[in-house]
Order: C-alpha cells, then sequence, then structure tokens
C-alpha cells in the first residue's frame, strides 16, 4: 500500500488526504499543534489513517505534500524527505507570507524556493490552482468532456509522472508547465489562476501560454 505523507491538515491536506483514502492510500498527516489536535480528523478519515509529527508524516510517506505556506527560514523535515518526491501546493501570498524580495523581483519562484529548501527531494508544484473542496468534487472519468485540468510543475520528470497518475485518479488532466522557473504562469492572479473553475486541458494550455510575470517592488 502507497503511504502518503501529508504536512499540512487545513483545507487543502484535509481534502487530499479524503481523495487519497478513497483512492486506496494510506496517509500520515501532520499539523503545527501536534498529532493530538488531529483525532477529529482521523476519525474521519478512518482506518487508512494516522497523526504524526511532521518528521513523522515526511518519514512514513512513499511521497510527500507539503500543504503549508514557505518561510524564508527553512521549517521542513527535509532529512526525512530526502530522497522523496515532494508536491508542493503552496501559493505565494504577500498579504499572509509577507514580502520575499527574491520572489517579488522575479528571480525565483516560491516552488524554486522550496527546492532549494528541501534540496536532496524532487519538488513538484501541484493543487495550487483548484478550491480545496473541489479537490474531492470535480473530479471526473478519464475521458469525460469538459473535464478539469490542473498544471504541474518541476524540474524532475518522474515528479510530474507521479502528479500526472494522482490527478487522474483524484479526476482531473494535466498539463506540464515544467520546470519549476516556469510555475509562475499558474500563480494568483494569471489567467489559468481566474479560470480555475471550468478549464479543461486545451484551455490550461492556452491560459499558461497568455501568463504575464508580475513583479512586486
Amino acid at each position: 500500500m502507497t503511504v502518503i505523507g501529508i504536512i499540512g491538515a487545513g483545507e487543502v491536506g484535509s481534502q487530499i488526504a479524503r481523495a487519497a483514502i478513497a483512492n486506496g492510500y494510506d496517509v500520515v498527516i501532520a499539523n503545527s499543534r501536534g498529532p493530538e489536535t488531529l483525532q477529529d480528523l482521523i476519525d474521519e478519515l478512518g482506518p487508512s489513517a494516522r497523526a504524526a509529527t511532521a518528521a513523522g508524516a515526511a518519514a512514513a510517506g512513499d511521497f510527500a505534500v507539503v500543504a503549508v505556506p514557505l518561510k524564508v527560514v527553512n521549517d521542513m523535515p527535509a532529512q526525512e524527505l530526502a530522497g522523496k518526491i515532494v508536491l508542493d501546493t503552496n501559493n505565494y501570498m504577500v498579504w499572509r507570507d509577507g514580502h520575499i524580495p527574491v520572489i517579488d523581483s522575479g528571480e525565483k519562484t516560491v516552488h524554486e524556493l522550496r527546492q532549494e529548501h528541501l534540496r536532496r527531494s524532487k519538488v513538484v508544484k501541484a493543487f495550487t490552482h483548484i478550491q480545496a473542496p473541489r479537490i474531492t468534487t470535480a473530479g471526473r472519468p478519464a475521458g469525460t468532456s469538459g473535464r478539469l485540468a490542473l498544471s504541474a510543475s518541476s524540474d524532475f520528470p518522474e515528479a510530474v509522472e507521479l502528479v500526472t497518475r494522482l490527478y487522474d485518479q483524484f479526476g482531473f488532466d494535466t498539463v506540464d508547465n515544467s520546470p519549476l522557473s516556469e510555475s509562475w504562469r499558474s500563480g494568483p492572479g494569471q489567467p489559468a489562476w481566474v479560470a480555475h473553475e471550468h478549464q479543461t486541458r486545451s484551455e490550461l494550455i492556452a491560459n499558461l501560454a497568455r501568463a504575464r510575470r508580475i513583479f512586486l517592488r
């Protein structure tokens, strides 16, 4: 049984956990307050889930999901995530995260910084332009007309391949928007972000191409 370690038990992390368990995965999930505070969620998720610390979830997962904002000083369990594919669901939000100059200037994307923090992992941007509740409700079988598409960005093809399989299991098509330096194209305010509710694969490809870099000074 494949185990997904999920760091972050907010809306996105919890919804990914629900979708993962519905598709036959086991889940080990962590938050910032301690495993004991997740009992209600674990009771809901059932026997395929258990709570742990961030390091415990990272160590237990065959691959991992990081569903928490990036901090300038790395607070992720880099050692436990070493050698693993890490799905980064974060979006850079200045109102929440404060200004990070290398992102504001366009020198780096937030996901490139995550990769720098997790140098021995294979980071892939995923689940960033879909509202959390729709992760478990908007999926459709492969080949369905109007099937929603989501992007994935990584410097590692095998990480995009894993996300493509996961998206398909959850009911979504994939557009590869690699490498991580291009991951800004699906960020907040961009066409792919604005059209997130109804966006097929062809429409997402077009919207990614229409993106224009936003610089914050």
